[in-house]
């Protein structure tokens, strides 16, 4: 059942940028291909992302505000679990977070599903190369996955949007838990494991 809903799953990746001056990541996940660009504008990725009709949508980005002041019981956990993620009202992601609130609200608004996830906690919990990127890419290709990646090198924005889709990948697969609550949201991290145990 696993590899006929694998065959089936169209997942879309964003590594959002905090403006639509900077580039976001974009990344289409199918059948283990994936196809990857630059977009800025929120435009550009509701429009891209709605042409594909994906199972589910992940972004690397918090898609909520704490209820109080501090940061958010999600951000507390992934911190004590050794996940050190910047919160929403820290003053370089406040910014970013609303505009990912915005995009997220639209893009359900489509009909379809939305996950927050952290690359670099996932390339931890798999024990992945964690911030070199020709390293990175190269696992990723190591894991089975194809399409751009094995084309062209691609730019860190492109790589964590595709690391986004694999988390999501593992989420519809059963292989990730989530870390907060119903309140404030969850960050979707793949089970710890070593990525070479991974079958894609």
């Amino acid at each position: 059942m696993h590899e006929n809903k694998s065959e089936t799953e169209k997942i879309v990746g964003v590594d959002l940028a905090a403006t639509q001056t900077n580039p976001t990541g974009w990344a289409l996940w199918k059948k283990k291909t994936v196809s990857t660009r630059l977009v800025c504008r929120d435009d550009e990725i509701l429009t891209l992302t709605q042409k594909h009709a994906p199972t589910l949508v992940a972004i690397d980005a918090p898609l909520s505000l704490p209820k109080g002041k501090g940061m958010r019981e999600t951000d507390k956990a992934m911190h004590r679990m050794g996940y050190p993620v910047l919160p929403p009202l820290f003053p370089a992601m406040k910014k970013l977070t609303l505009r990912a609130m915005t995009l997220a609200q639209q893009i359900r608004k489509l009909g379809l599903s939305v996950i927050e996830i952290h690359p670099s906690s996932t390339r931890k919990a798999l024990q992945m190369p964690a911030k070199d990127w020709i390293a990175i890419q190269a696992t990723l290709v190591q894991m089975g996955m194809k399409g751009d990646l094995k084309r062209r090198a691609l730019t860190p924005h492109e790589l964590d949007a595709t690391i986004a889709a694999l988390t999501a990948h593992l989420y519809l697969e059963g292989k990730t838990q989530l870390i907060g609550d119903t309140k404030e949201g969850y960050i979707v991290v793949p089970q710890k494991s070593s990525w070479t145990r991974l079958k894609l």
